[in-house]
């Protein structure tokens, strides 16, 4: 039962300019649910604070006053006060060594914690995220890095007229620049040296279907992983076509013991799985990796592979955007994440090093990691639309009472990792971690 319901200003990255709720959210909250609103002072903010005074909100340096603060990414530990509710995407629920001390000084504070990552329907499926817009900024970002390797490799390109997406202020500003670049190839084709032009998308949830719908706005045609095997023997091709290809887990990776694909038991024994991906890699133009993946899963670009495809020859796979960005991950010559001012970087197969920017020998990398705040304004926006019918049942909530008895909605409740400093059930493993 909070007074006061405050909007923390993010300060984790220097180009993070996101807000959980817009000011137009705000509005309705202030004038249909009556609740009071305090927003942190800040002026990166792709949102002014003027914006928020206009839509009813109270402008503040601290939310000393707030007993429920919603954010978007991890908070210093200094901010935390004692049993106070904190909304967020807390990147502990695998453990990460990183947070472990965060959620220790939660838990000494009697913190209540609800993390965006885990609020989700009945059937598991994400039901607040960025997803969709870390999809659609990673697949600009690929175009514009790949329109830099073609010149570097002596193609022209108009590609090179695409910005990076964080210097758009709107997303349909990309769009319609990327259009502009569909209708030039569907009218004058791609040059011969470069067809078939593949663009392959590993998995297909939201960062897929936001990607995907990016490279919808050129002369697409999907195939499948199958019909690529085949598509390089074909003599006749159009000459003004991109090839779409999803790929899917059983695309992906294939029983050790020769087992027929299982989905359920895939997931269940990653370890008696290995990955078959390398047979398409030589076929692809750019790659697109939108998988969940961790350390049980098979790996699908090794670096010992990469060695052995540079070792033939400049290979036709010029980008890998690594909108995942696993560090060491699924595609292991993601060596490091990289900032939004800082992009991409060149890595060379041979001595297994990296070197930032787009010049040099070697396979080149984006791996932003907070991709949705390139297009801060439009990410915000849509990611508020979910969030804000939870706001009010939050804000009402006494969680003074014991979990069971807690008058929450479902997915929130199940996305309550701390309640009063304590693992609620679902999260008890943490305990381990935190040791």
């Amino acid at each position: 039962m909070s007074n006061f319901i405050g909007i923390r200003h993010e300060d984790k990255y220097n180009l993070e300019r996101r807000a959980p709720l817009t000011p137009k959210h705000v509005a309705r909250l202030v004038k249909q649910k009556k609740l009071d609103i305090v927003v942190q002072t800040s002026d990166k903010r792709i949102f002014k604070d003027e914006e928020y005074i206009h839509a009813g909100a109270r402008i503040a340096k601290d939310l000393k006053k707030c007993s429920v603060i919603f954010g978007v990414k991890e908070m210093p530990e200094s901010f935390f006060e004692h049993g106070k509710t904190y909304v967020f995407f807390a990147h502990v629920v695998k453990g990460q060594a990183y947070n472990m001390s965060m959620l220790r000084r939660m838990m000494e504070l009697k913190c209540n914690l609800i993390d965006y990552e885990k609020v989700v329907d009945d059937q598991g499926k994400r039901l607040i995220f960025f997803g969709r817009y870390a999809g659609m900024a990673g697949m600009i970002n690929s175009l514009w890095a790949l329109g830099l390797r073609l010149k570097d490799y002596g193609f022209s390109s108009n590609l090179v007229r695409l910005k990076q997406a964080h210097h758009y202020h709107l997303l349909a500003e990309a769009k319609e620049d990327i259009s502009a670049i569909g209708q030039i190839i569907a009218e004058n084709g791609i040059p011969h040296e470069l067809r078939p032009f593949v663009v392959g998308f590993t998995g297909y949830g939201n960062v897929s279907q936001g990607a995907q719908e990016i490279i919808g706005l050129l002369p697409v045609k999907e195939i499948s992983p199958a019909k690529l095997l085949d598509l390089h023997r074909r003599k006749k091709l159009p000459d003004n076509l991109i090839y779409k290809v999803i790929f899917k887990e059983e695309d992906l990776v294939e029983n050790i013991a020769g087992e027929p694909f299982d989905l359920h038991d895939y997931y269940a024994n990653p370890q008696d799985y290995q990955s078959k991906f390398e047979q398409y890699i030589p076929y692809l133009s750019v790659l697109i990796n939108c998988i969940y993946w961790d350390k049980r899963y098979p790996r699908l670009v090794t670096k010992q592979y990469l060695k052995k495809l540079f070792g033939k020859g400049i290979p036709r796979l010029k980008v890998i955007g690594d909108i995942s960005c696993d560090v060491n991950g699924s595609v292991e010559c993601t060596l490091k994440s990289t900032e939004i001012d800082d992009p991409v970087y060149i890595y060379d197969p041979v001595t297994e090093q990296i070197s930032m920017g787009h010049h040099g020998e070697g396979m080149l990398v984006m791996a932003v990691d907070i991709l949705p705040a390139e297009i801060p304004r439009d990410s915000s926006d849509g990611f508020a639309d979910v969030l804000v019918n939870f706001v009010k049942p939050i804000a009402d909530a006494d969680f003074a009472e014991h979990f069971d008895d807690l008058d929450l909605p479902k997915p929130i409740k199940k996305a309550l990792i701390l309640h009063n400093g304590e693992l609620t059930p679902e999260y008890k493993y943490l305990e381990e971690f935190l040791k």
